[in-house]
Parts: C-alpha cells; structure tokens; sequence
C-alpha cells in the first residue's frame, strides 16, 4: 500500500466513448466517489493525481469521468490501474471505527496479557469485519469486530486488546 493513502478502487476498463473508466470499488462506502474531486492514480510504478468531473453509478462498479482522460484509447491505457485517496479526502471515522489501513500490523495482545500476534488483514462479512491474526506459530485466528471481543485499539501503542471468547482457539 501507498504509504498514507487509501484505495478506493481499481479501474476494470473503459466505458464507453467519452474516456470513461469502469471502477470496481475497493472501498466499503461507493458514494464516496461523489464526494471526491480528484484520486491518485497508480499503475504499479507512480503516482498520478487525476481530477473527477463526474460519477455514476453501474450495478456493481462506479463509472468515473477522469478530466485528464478523453477517449476509449486513453481510458484502455488505465485499465488495472488502482485509485488512492489521502486520509483527509475519505473523512473522519465514526466512533469505534478505524481505517483498515491503521489496524494492519498491529499486536494482538489478550486481555489477560498474553502476545496473540499480529493482525495482518481485515476481511469484510457483512454482519461484521472479522480480523485475521497471524499467530507467533504462523497460524492464523479469526476474531470477530465485535465489541465483546476487541476490547481496545490503540493506535499510538500500535496495539489492540482483545478478548478471546470461548472456543475461538479451537
């Protein structure tokens, strides 16, 4: 990841004539693209920020006008290419909320003070987030982002504290 950014998509193909880009949303908000002016660009390599002049919506994916991309042709060159935003640009969290990105390394320690590991992924169910932890054996724990079970986060620590419920180790 992009150090202090955010991906929010990633452009499937163009769409259309106009220099229109297919997006398949990375992002668990897709009405965010209606807030957004502008989103870097990043095809593996560099960084380019690029201005929005217009968002709509297509079953599944956003469909963004790039000002910077006019044709088929040029929209066809950015295909695969991943869409970042700042922090600023995606807003604040809501209480109890953090950004994917700030939760990813963190340790895992459990309420009666034992080192779990790490949490190296955050994988979105529906219901609720559920957070992969690689244990210090290499195995990974599924713990469900639920108030019961992740008691604290503290990112200036760059630790979480958690409860194990029973039969989560199984």
């Amino acid at each position: 990841m992009l150090d202090g950014l955010l991906r929010v998509g990633v452009i499937t193909s163009p769409h259309g004539i106009k220099g229109e880009v297919k997006v398949y949303p990375t992002t668990d908000d897709p009405q965010k693209f209606k807030r957004l002016k502008s989103v870097i660009l990043y095809n593996g390599k560099e960084e380019k920020t690029v201005d929005i002049t217009g968002v709509k919506f297509f079953k599944q994916f956003v469909i963004v006008k790039l000002k910077q991309c006019n044709s088929m042709n040029e929209a066809e060159l950015l295909r695969k290419q991943e869409l970042y935003i700042t922090k600023e640009q995606s807003g604040t969290c809501g209480e109890d909320e953090n950004f994917v990105a700030d939760l990813i390394g963190l340790r895992v320690v459990t309420d009666e003070g034992e080192v779990l590991g790490r949490l190296t992924d955050v994988m979105e169910t529906g219901a609720n987030d559920v957070y992969v932890v690689e244990l210090e054996n290499g195995k990974e724990v599924l713990l469900p982002a639920i108030k019961q079970c992740i008691l604290q986060v503290d990112l200036e620590k760059q630790e979480m504290l958690v409860h194990i419920m029973d039969g989560l180790l199984d």
